[in-house]
């Protein structure tokens, strides 16, 4: 007669897998959920820590083993599932269901920073996460452009709705003005506008708010930072040294604030002609990994420079979802996984550092 498996030496097979970003196993990180045995078949769910896990596969073919390793199991049902932990250091500024509120920022314009925002959000939400986009960059509202899609925004109980496009949330003063308007304000209408786009807004649930600031370390990051809980930042710059010079700028700036670098993403990284494949580093290269070592932050990745990206946001399809396997598509989705899997780390860290105190 065979012997019959039991709960604990299912769970001490699955205690000995480790999720790769936050370095435990799946049983200490609570990752295990709806347990049952049926004779030989196991069934569970591993909840994973965001939706756009980068190593979703790696840690199913991990449990599904270690599992099967167990005397008497045949068969082995994994149900991958997950839930996005809310930044535990809220402090009580912003009373809306928005798990993390994220900022991409560059300290100087012309790099692309919008591009890459509109690129993460839209990737996040294909993975399967719940992402709003709030452009904060109120002189230059171009996420409308780039999200294709145009209106103005209406109310329901006082409640100032959002737009979506491709599964993300979106608020921008690019609903509010005519295409051509601009924007001569100073500083405190440029508070009270942030205002009202956090806290009168109905952002709905979400896993992830990406906040695209304004290039610079002036009124708007400033406002954000007392308006919204940041639980990180994103810092985008192109390899040359003038670039980088702006982006340290930033993270020095999000640093004297308390607010946690995710990392940096390198854009327009390289240019491969499409004719012979021949690489060239126009803006130099490497500057982006190296910046991020110096200052102790994640590399998150690197973004060629490529025409698929400027015909995306022209024509108001991001190229993360038109032609996402193309090697600049893929270079958006690998980055998105690598920030929500910051995003992770981070939540779970400063989990942790509020248990010690």
């Amino acid at each position: 007669m065979a012997k019959k498996i039991n709960p604990e030496s299912i769970l001490r097979a699955l205690g000995t897998v480790q999720e790769p970003e936050l370095h435990s196993d799946l049983v200490s990180l609570n990752m295990i959920r709806d347990l049952e045995i049926a004779g030989d078949r196991i069934s569970f769910t591993i909840m994973l820590t965001t939706p756009a896990c980068p190593l979703k596969g790696s840690i199913e073919n991990s449990a599904r083993q270690a599992v099967m390793a167990v005397p008497g199991v045949r068969h082995v049902q994994i149900k991958m599932d997950a839930s996005v932990p809310s930044d535990g250091r809220l402090r009580g500024l912003m009373q809306l269901p928005v798990r993390n509120a994220i900022a991409v920022a560059s300290g100087k314009g012309g790099v692309g920073k919008s591009t890459v925002t509109v690129n993460l959000a839209v990737g996040l939400a294909q993975l399967g996460a719940k992402v709003g986009l709030l452009d904060a960059d109120v002189y230059g509202p171009n996420i409308p452009l780039m999200m294709g899609i145009s209106g103005q925004p209406h109310a329901v109980n006082n409640r100032i709705q959002t737009l979506e496009s491709y599964g993300v949330q979106l608020m921008s003063m690019g609903f509010l003005t005519t295409e051509d308007t601009p924007l001569i304000w100073r500083g405190p209408m440029l508070h009270s506008v942030i205002q009202q786009f956090i806290r009168q807004v109905d952002w709905g649930t979400l896993d992830y708010l990406l906040v695209d600031l304004p290039p610079g370390t002036g009124d708007v990051q400033l406002t954000l930072t007392q308006t919204v809980p940041l639980m990180g930042a994103v810092i985008v710059s192109t390899p040359q040294d003038v670039a980088l010079q702006d982006a340290r700028k930033a993270i020095l700036m999000f640093r004297q604030v308390r607010v946690d670098i995710l990392g940096i993403v390198e854009n327009m990284s390289y240019f491969r002609c499409p004719s012979c494949g021949h690489r060239t580093d126009v803006f130099s290269h490497g500057g982006g990994a190296a910046t991020a070592a110096k200052y102790g932050v994640p590399f998150l990745g690197e973004v060629p420079l490529d025409i698929e990206v400027r015909e995306g946001g022209d024509v108001g399809k991001p190229v993360v979802l038109a032609r996402p396997d193309s090697i600049v598509g893929k270079a958006f989705c690998q980055i998105a996984g690598n920030v929500a899997a910051q995003v992770s780390i981070a939540n779970a860290n400063n989990l942790n550092t509020m248990i010690i105190q």
